[in-house]
């Protein structure tokens, strides 16, 4: 009978030690108290006392049992999403609650249409979080303003909600951000003028927003920044030389602008093979220098206030997939040959006297 007492007493302590502390546990029910989900029953295995097994969307460090990850997706390839032949929808908003798990490395609420509120201030003392993803959403409000004391955080994602004001300047203490992602919000203000202090930055995606200003020249020392989209802002001046230099940008998205002056002759033969520069007030001509280096995917600069010939050199180009130098004031003979024999009309339309195929014949002298 007594060994009995005891070996129940050993599991009663073994099932303990692997189960999430309460303190975690109460959190979690508080964080969910604030939330509505009415289609999916996500919240439905969040019974129990043991946090760590079987409650949807929780992970808990395998050591310590704190909670270390929460990854609720509003789209998703999850059975429980298959069975409902819908995406996900939720409301209410974010708990500070959650700030009370202080070992979290990752949140994920993400694609839920309709969450709302601000985030919670006191997210910023999470000091172990790698990844905060609130994408999809309608959280409104600001960016906390001490978000720089985040020194682990690698990826920042609030796309595609109502966050407004400007972006923090403590943002560019964050040593270790790789992913910025603010797209699709109501963020106002300057892009900061030490935003190169984020060394670690690969991506940079800051499009549809209100922000104002010019490209600061210390993004352009960024090494390992591969992406930058600033499209759909009011950013204006010109457009920095040096982003032509920068040693692996793939993708520079500036269309939707106010920039001015000419088009930098280093982004004709840089690393860039998506360059988006339409929709803007550039002038002069399109720079000659493309060469065997030049290679797009994409270029576009139509909508703009080019003037004077399609450079020759375009020809030398090793490759571009899409061209659209339409709506500008460009005149003169198209050039013949790769990359131009694939391209429609459409691509050299409304300028101001362009001939040749795939537009009506020049006229000969």
């Amino acid at each position: 009978m007594k060994l009995n007492v005891v070996v129940s007493l050993l599991l009663l302590l073994a099932s303990t030690a692997t189960c999430c502390p309460p303190s975690d546990h109460r959190a979690l029910l508080a964080f969910r108290a604030a939330l509505h989900e009415p289609y999916l029953g996500i919240f439905n295995s969040w019974t129990g006392q043991d946090c760590c097994h079987n409650w949807y969307g929780v992970s808990c460090d395998s050591l310590t049992h704190r909670v270390a990850d929460i990854n609720l997706r509003g789209e998703s390839e999850d059975p429980i999403f298959e069975r409902a032949h819908r995406t996900g929808y939720m409301t209410g908003h974010i708990s500070p609650a959650i700030c009370d798990l202080t070992r979290l490395s990752a949140i994920t609420i993400a694609d839920w249409k309709g969450i709302s509120g601000e985030i919670p201030t006191c997210i910023t003392r999470l000091p172990f979080l790698r990844t905060l993803d609130l994408i999809g959403n309608q959280i409104s409000g600001p960016i906390p303003n001490d978000i720089g004391r985040l020194h682990r955080l690698a990826v920042l994602n609030v796309a595609d909600n109502r966050i407004s004001g400007s972006i923090p300047k403590s943002l560019t203490s964050l040593s270790s951000l790789m992913h910025l992602d603010l797209r699709n919000n109501l963020i106002s203000g300057l892009i900061p003028s030490d935003f190169g202090r984020l060394t670690m930055l690969s991506r940079a995606l800051l499009s549809g927003n209100r922000i104002t200003g010019r490209i600061p020249e210390s993004l352009t020392k960024i090494y390992r920044l591969a992406d930058v989209d600033l499209s759909g802002n009011q950013l204006y001046g010109p457009i920095p030389p040096s982003l032509g230099r920068m040693a692996v940008l793939a993708t520079l998205n500036l269309d939707g602008n106010k920039f001015s002056g000419e088009i930098p002759q280093t982004l004709m033969t840089s690393s860039v093979m998506n360059l988006n520069l339409s929709r803007n007030l550039l002038q002069g001509k399109i720079p000659e220098g493309f060469g065997p280096r030049s290679y797009f995917t994409v270029l576009d600069l139509s909508y703009n206030n080019l003037k004077g010939p399609i450079p020759r050199s375009i020809s030398g180009a090793s490759f571009i997939g899409h061209l659209d130098l339409s709506h500008n004031h460009l005149c003169g003979r198209i050039p013949v040959g790769s990359p131009f024999s694939h391209l429609e009309a459409a691509s050299f339309m409304y300028n101001d006297c362009l001939c040749g195929k795939p537009l009506r014949a020049c006229l000969k002298n």
